[in-house]
């Protein structure tokens, strides 16, 4: 499994790195990280060097190169960790739903609240649209924590690539200051408080880049 290379944007900033990178990390599957500091000039050129999209993230297994993060961690599940999708057929397929909802939806929730791990940011509005994510975000983690989650601290117990799929919101939900109620605030707390993730944090606080999104 030494083979395994992953291509990663700017820590800080790229939410869709940090998923098959998390992933990864809570299976402790051994890979190489090459980092590409993107919304450069030369990144999109950098990045072809690797992946077929010029985006990130992407994972090479020897000569075979999968991109896009759900892909990505999906693979990893298949071929070395499948402890990341949950046994059980019919919660392996909620757990399913609930990664792929992230992965296609909430844009409102990504264009108005980027990723942004070093800043602390108050909204001074949360209009509707944006509730409306964020309302169904708590929705999700409310619903998988009291109906699947008696096993641990996560959305089915144990960590999945579902938690892996939504540590990006919880950096924005901190970022943010989003008030939360007790068990999404400790389903938060959970993801927020582990090893690799704040593993992650020190690094992209030690990234010199800095972009502006308004």
């Amino acid at each position: 499994m030494t083979d395994l290379t992953l291509v990663i944007g700017n820590k800080n900033y790229s939410s869709w790195s940090l998923r098959p990178w998390l992933a990864l990390k809570q299976a402790e599957i051994p890979f190489e990280e090459i980092r590409i500091a993107l919304y450069r000039p030369e990144s999109r050129e950098k990045v072809l060097r690797y992946s077929p999209t010029g985006k990130v993230p992407v994972l090479r297994h020897g000569e075979l190169v999968i991109w896009e993060s759900l892909a990505i961690c999906e693979y990893i599940a298949e071929q070395f960790a499948p402890q990341l999708y949950p046994s059980d057929r019919a919660l392996k397929a909620i757990a399913r739903s609930v990664s792929h909802e992230m992965h296609a939806g909430f844009a409102v929730l990504r264009e108005q609240m980027p990723m942004n791990i070093r800043e602390r940011i108050e909204l001074p509005e949360i209009k509707s649209q944006l509730k409306t994510d964020i309302e169904r975000v708590c929705e999700i983690w409310r619903y998988c924590r009291v109906n699947y989650g008696q096993g641990g601290d996560f959305l089915f117990g144990s960590f999945t690539i579902a938690d892996a799929m939504y540590a990006p919101v919880v950096s924005r939900f901190i970022t943010y200051q989003v008030k939360l109620a007790a068990v999404e605030r400790a389903y938060l707390e959970a993801i927020w408080q582990l090893p690799a993730l704040q593993n992650w944090v020190a690094a992209a606080e030690q990234e010199s880049e800095i972009l502006s999104f308004s």
